[in-house]
């Protein structure tokens, strides 16, 4: 990150167009969520490492994976990837009611786990429907 960088995102101009990059908003929004790049990684099913390498935008997720942050960090794919939809707001210090992160993140992991066991339920599915094929 360039010194440029940081002076622009202490002054808030943390998502201007010619300042942010993917690695910036995944960083925010992985920051608003209260997470840490180890738990963000252990709920996406990542190594730390590759956490690491996309908000250095040394590389970049895969489709699935852009997915599934985008819902956990409660965020669009479009924002996450050129800054336009609907992302990480500022809020100020005085706004942030205690103990709400917390509830916010609880959600958020809970969100993140039924859309897992209904993709799962889904496979599922699909599976059933090709073995009831298989009998008739």
């Amino acid at each position: 990150m360039t010194q440029e960088t940081i002076l622009d995102q202490s002054e808030g101009n943390w998502f201007s167009e010619d300042v942010a990059t993917f690695g910036d908003r995944l960083a925010a929004a992985r920051g608003a969520a209260g997470m840490t790049q180890g738990q963000f990684a252990r709920r996406l099913g990542v190594k730390l490492s590759t956490v690491k390498s996309w908000e250095d935008d040394l590389s970049e997720p895969r489709a699935n994976k852009l997915q599934m942050m985008a819902g956990l960090l409660n965020v669009s794919v479009g924002w996450l990837l050129i800054g336009e939809g609907e992302g990480v707001e500022e809020v100020s210090e005085e706004e942030t009611v205690p103990g709400l992160d917390a509830i916010l993140v609880e959600m958020r992991d809970l969100r993140t786990d039924l859309k897992l066991k209904l993709d799962q339920m889904a496979r599922l599915e699909k599976k059933l429907r090709l073995k009831l094929k298989d009998f008739t």
